[in-house]
């Protein structure tokens, strides 16, 4: 790792102690699992369902215990259409098709999952406590009972989530995490921002003008402020573009920051998870504060009727009290692409009625946060107060489509992207229930997929 001021190596502020079991382990002794995420395919969630995947979120990150971390990451990598050739069986047509396809450019997206275990001083860790900025790092005496408490939480959560039938966790084996001889470990691959199967390490520069790894220049928007969150956030939206006055196309909230962001870019969730009985005393105190010094200001009425609002609707509906952070990482090579890249992720926070912050000064904090299993070393004062409920609906909930499994079908592609998809058209929508007749199937598929 390079820094302006003072040369140092990776392995010197590196945060992870080992990778055991599947668990990734923090020199601060923190305990996360890794899970790798199947959503829905884009265009194909009805608002229905994305109100039962909301429901299944919320139901799952209230098994965790206190002091935990939920860190969904979100990849979108542009990568090129690599053409299947090398089958013998090909006929000339199907090899026309591929190579008419090759070096076709697409946004792929894979989702991850990080569950961390911390405790109460590590959750509420300011950025001039990170791991970068500590000369050394003191580790503590892991608890065994509270360990498997919490993987027994993390086997709940993800029973929950795949009981649901819409989204699906795959825990991740060591090996995944951190790469084998031939293939690219997760964590090796966060510190390239290379796309999968490339091995290359890259120099990391840390300074006040700009954060790169490698080539890569980064730049950062973070929703850290209740003040820049829409009034209102919902399950999904209308997406206009593909409704009709008849029908509606629906999308997650978060849409606009995912798929259809169309850059290389990561959209990091966190979701903080502290004792809500504490927090809601703190903000009781801190009301009745307000309140006795509101003849000096009016501004602290004001905080003391939002404040108010905040612990009725806690005490009312018995919701429970987190802190939420979300941040748009993307990067390019090119100085001049990176000003449009700054454009684009602004207009669509905008988009979405978020007020877009560009951060420049806690960029290395985060991106450092952003580890795969260093969510505890994530800064207390980037984050806000909010409720579960409100939290997830700021979560990506859909990704590309995805080819069947079945050899039966025919050659389309996504519309979105152009990338070639074989679709079985007949059996496989027979056993989903999408229809009951194969002669509807291609209608469906017709104005649907194509």
């Amino acid at each position: 790792m390079r820094n302006t001021s003072k040369m140092t190596t990776l392995e010197n502020r590196f945060p992870l102690l080992a990778v055991e079991h599947g668990c990734i382990i923090s020199k601060d002794a923190d305990i996360t699992v890794a899970f790798e995420v199947e959503l829905p395919e884009l265009y194909t969630v009805t608002g229905a369902e994305y109100e039962a995947i909301h429901s299944c979120w919320c139901k799952a990150i209230k098994v965790l215990p206190d002091y935990s971390v939920v860190h969904k990451q979100d990849w979108f990598i542009k990568e090129r259409y690599k053409p299947e050739l090398q089958k013998d069986d090909m006929s000339f047509l199907s090899r026309s098709f591929e190579r008419h396809f090759n070096e076709r450019p697409y946004l792929k997206h894979t989702c991850y999952l990080y569950l961390t275990k911390t405790t109460k001083e590590r959750n509420r860790m300011q950025s001039n406590f990170s791991t970068l900025c500590r000369g050394h790092i003191i580790p503590k005496e892991l608890d065994r009972e509270t360990t498997t408490k919490f993987l027994e939480a993390c086997e709940q959560f993800e029973r929950i989530m795949n009981d649901s039938g819409l989204v699906r966790l795959r825990r991740l084996s060591t090996d995944e995490i951190v790469g084998t001889e031939g293939k690219t470990g997760l964590i090796e691959r966060y510190f390239s921002l290379m796309p999968e199967g490339d091995t290359t390490l890259q120099d990391i520069e840390l300074s006040a003008r700009e954060m790169r790894i490698g080539d890569n220049r980064l730049c950062l928007h973070t929703l850290s402020d209740a003040e820049d969150l829409p009034g209102k956030v919902a399950t999904d939206t209308r997406y206009e573009k593909l409704s009709t006055d008849r029908s509606d196309c629906r999308l997650s909230f978060a849409s606009p920051v995912g798929l259809l962001l169309s850059c290389n870019h990561i959209y990091n969730q966190y979701v903080l998870i502290d004792n809500s009985e504490e927090t809601l005393q703190k903000f009781e105190k801190s009301a009745r504060n307000m309140q006795s010094l509101s003849r000096y200001s009016r501004s602290n009425s004001i905080n003391r009727e939002w404040i108010d609002q905040y612990l009725n609707e806690a005490h009312s509906y018995g919701l429970t009290s987190v802190r939420a952070h979300f941040n748009v990482m993307a990067w390019s090579d090119d100085a001049e692409e990176l000003k449009h890249i700054k454009n684009d992720v602004g207009s669509q926070l905008a988009s979405m009625e978020c007020v877009p912050r560009h951060n420049t000064i806690d960029c290395p904090t985060l991106y450092w946060a952003a580890i795969p299993g260093n969510a505890a070393d994530f800064p207390a004062e980037e984050s806000f107060h909010t409720f579960i409920e409100q939290a997830v609906c700021l979560f990506t909930e859909e990704t590309n489509y995805r080819s069947s499994l079945s050899p039966f079908g025919i050659k389309m592609v996504d519309r979105l992207t152009g990338k070639p998809l074989h679709l079985d058209i007949s059996d496989l929508p027979m056993k989903r229930g999408i229809t009951t007749n194969r002669n509807n199937t291609l209608y469906f598929y017709h104005f649907y997929i194509v």
